[in-house]
């Protein structure tokens, strides 16, 4: 299985994990003598199962990433600088949406806000980082197709 396969997988397991939780909950209480839709301990058999699957599905992809080198780098450290960035553009977008907010004034008498940091050169910044992260998910994307799952 190559790595892709398993963090699809991943996802779909925790899809299912949402359902089954959800399918628990409209099954637990019903009127007296009414019978529940689904058999809520069959559910929770189901559930117990794939969960024990989400976790040794992470454990592998956890190993596999940290014993992935690219670039003289391991896939958990690219996915670590990938976050990062993301919090970074985050952190830098929002700084020049509020900079940039239009201040309007009722009479030339009010208050005038004014930036104290130059916008042009955030949104530069911020093109910067959005760049590299493309390129880093770049490099992740094909990676996870072409690396196997080690398996644990």
């Amino acid at each position: 299985m190559k790595l892709a396969e398993a963090l699809q997988e991943r996802a779909d397991l925790n899809k299912k994990i949402s359902d089954l939780r959800g399918r628990l909950n409209q099954n637990s209480l019903v009127q007296e003598g009414e019978r529940p839709n689904e058999d809520p301990t069959v559910l929770m058999q189901e559930l117990e199962a794939v969960i024990a699957r989400l976790q040794q599905l992470i454990k592998d992809i956890n190993l596999t990433n940290c014993a992935t080198i690219v670039e003289g780098r391991s896939l958990t450290q690219i996915i670590a600088e990938k976050e990062g960035a993301i919090m970074r553009l985050s952190a830098y977008r929002a700084l020049a949406d509020s900079a940039s907010a239009i201040n309007y004034r009722a009479r030339g008498s009010e208050i005038k806000m004014i930036a104290t940091v130059n916008v042009s050169e955030l949104q530069k910044t911020a093109d910067i980082i959005s760049k590299e992260i493309r390129t880093l998910d770049n490099l992740l994307q094909f990676t996870n197709w072409t690396v196997d799952l080690i398996e644990y």
